[in-house]
């Protein structure tokens, strides 16, 4: 048996399903952005300011059930807690589709949230029963993969589900994957390597080995409390905090911002909203390829949000002036915002110990959805109030600067003794 041969093995079981499940997760979480440039305010009513509040309260479910969730994944069962939160959020996106009340809508987008609240961190928990810590990182990008990879494919297909049938349509035929995915997860999915029959036992023990050696490298933490006020994770959750205004700003609004620096229909936002997520694809697989290839994760990722930072303010200066060139530098922000996410991730599991490291995701992750709370609100305020995206350009690469701040300030102990010892 070779390293090679077993992690061949484990990307090939693993890696799809995760990815999957991720991937619809991300189709119930940004297709509200189609349904709003397509006239579901106005055919419920919705003010400009409601609408923004409406797209948001998804992340305000989500910010307050990450971190219980997560806890629950790490001790007891991601297989089943993952099953659930599928056949749930499902039935709740379809739901979507039938409302005909604001107060319903509102209600909705939150349990949204509140279901797909431990999703994430549960699978990185997931990740970090599989795979060690030089494939991490691209183990952590196949799993966000589902993000810009769902946008891409999901812009297009709902921009054709609006055009042919209508935004409630769009949100029915959306959430009914999920469902049956459910099934395929229950029957697919086992919590350890030890339950798999995929592997021999040489290849289980080999893999056992050489996680239980990482766990040994780092220093130990007694508890959720005393690695929740490190300083390192408290500089992480602000800077993802930041870092996600700047995401959500964009994804929430972006074929809203397409429609209002040009005239077009419905697919042709569809398209041009789907190429900064090509972008972003490609992107992500080159830099967490390179990341754990150089085990240097800063590097990979203050660079790029610095770029996504001038990205936008370019788009700024520019305004309606050129619009394609103004475009252009969208295209280049999504694909720097989105292609540090395997490298980040990849940071908390190499400084903490595994009884701490899922709830500590968790947290980040959470203040991460607070910041998806506020930035998309706060843009969809802004482009409605102004008129034109240009405000929401700044704020977005303002926060996104901060971003970069916030992640040249963390100092984990065991990335600075790797990159010394390289």
């Amino acid at each position: 048996m070779t390293k090679a041969r077993l992690a061949a093995k484990r990307w090939w079981f693993i890696m799809p399903i995760i990815f999957i499940s991720y991937s619809l997760a991300y189709v119930d979480r940004s297709n509200f952005s189609f349904a709003s440039a397509a006239g579901i305010n106005d055919d419920l009513g919705i003010s400009k300011g409601m609408s923004s509040l409406l797209g948001a309260l998804f992340f305000l479910g989500y910010f307050f059930f990450q971190i219980p969730g997560t806890i629950y994944a790490e001790r007891r069962s991601v297989k089943k807690l993952v099953f659930w939160c599928l056949v749930l959020w499902g039935g709740f996106a379809s739901l979507t589709g039938v409302v005909n009340s604001i107060p319903l809508l509102a209600v909705i987008r939150f349990m949204l949230g509140i279901v797909e609240a431990a999703v994430m961190p549960a699978l990185l928990v997931y990740i970090s029963n599989w795979f060690t810590q030089s494939e991490r990182s691209r183990a952590n990008t196949f799993l966000i993969l589902g993000n810009p990879v769902t946008v891409l494919w999901m812009s297009v297909l709902s921009g054709y589900l609006i055009h042919a049938f209508g935004w409630r349509e769009m949100f029915i035929f959306e959430g009914i994957p999920a469902i049956i995915w459910a099934i395929f997860w229950w029957f697919l999915v086992k919590d350890k390597p030890q339950q798999v029959s995929w592997l021999s036992l040489d290849e289980k023990q080999a893999l056992a080995d050489a996680l239980a050696q990482e766990q040994r490298n780092i220093k130990a933490v007694a508890n959720y409390g005393q690695a929740f006020r490190s300083r390192n994770v408290i500089l992480l959750c602000m800077q993802y905090f930041t870092w996600s205004i700047g995401v959500y700003g964009f994804v929430l609004w972006l074929p809203s911002i397409l429609r209002a620096g040009k005239s077009m229909g419905m697919v042709e936002a569809g398209w041009l909203s789907s190429a900064p997520y090509l972008a972003a694809t490609l992107a992500m697989i080159l830099v967490s390829w390179a990341s754990d290839k150089m085990q240097n994760r800063k590097l990979f990722i203050w660079p790029l949000l610095l770029i996504a930072a001038l990205a936008f303010f370019g788009s700024w200066a520019l305004g309606q002036h050129s619009f394609w060139l103004s475009y252009s530098l969208l295209v280049i922000a999504a694909a720097a915002m989105y292609a540090p996410y395997g490298p980040f991730f990849a940071i908390v599991p190499e400084m903490l110990p595994r009884n701490v490291a899922g709830g500590a995701m968790a947290l980040i992750n959470s203040l991460g959805a607070l910041g998806s709370f506020f930035g998309s609100w706060f843009v969809g305020y802004l482009n409605g109030n102004t008129g034109s995206p240009a405000a929401s350009f700044v704020f977005m690469a303002v926060s996104l600067l901060a971003s970069v701040g916030l992640t040249l300030m963390v100092k984990p102990e065991k990335a600075l003794a790797m990159q010394t010892a390289h």
